[in-house]
């Protein structure tokens, strides 16, 4: 799973690829992202609005109100908003920017910034800490597991049918 993964990254440019996620619609912070030499072929490079620093938003308008390309973290973030699931604010904020590798690593666009956003980087910061690099290499059994996980779904409001 990781190497197709990780091979979609190096062969494919990096604005149409899923990793490292980053804000659409505003010019890259090129030390920040991933072969930020690939952005050179998006049309949006070139573009007079979306291809400056500020781009279409407002500096000091918060990480939240940015509009990150797609990737598994943006979609899981959506699904779980648009099914009602309680996870607290802090939680969907840790799914949502997991990805977003350019502003919680790297510190890029700290422009775009609000207050709040001080937060939301701590808990990213310690969200990833339990996530990149630390899986094991035993399979877990999963009908030890899935009572534990079917339970975690109720109490986040995450069971039953979902809106897709």
């Amino acid at each position: 799973m990781a190497l197709p993964h990780i091979a979609g990254d190096s062969i494919l440019e990096q604005w149409a690829v899923v990793g490292d996620t980053f804000p659409v619609g505003c010019a890259p912070v090129e030390d920040a992202c991933v072969f930020p030499e690939s952005f050179k072929e998006n049309p949006d490079y070139r573009h007079p609005v979306y291809g400056t620093p500020k781009g279409m938003y407002e500096p000091g308008c918060g990480v939240s109100n940015l509009m990150l390309s797609w990737g598994h973290d943006e979609y899981m973030y959506q699904i779980l908003k648009a099914n009602g699931c309680t996870i607290p604010e802090e939680g969907l904020n840790m799914i949502r920017f997991h990805s977003f590798y350019p502003w919680h690593d790297k510190r890029g666009y700290q422009q775009f910034e609000a207050p709040e956003d001080a937060e939301t980087l701590k808990w990213v910061k310690e969200f990833n800490e339990f996530d990149l690099y630390s899986k094991g290499d035993a399979v877990p059994d999963v009908a030890e597991l899935k009572p534990y996980y079917e339970g975690l779904l109720r109490k986040y409001n995450i069971s039953g049918k979902l809106r897709w």
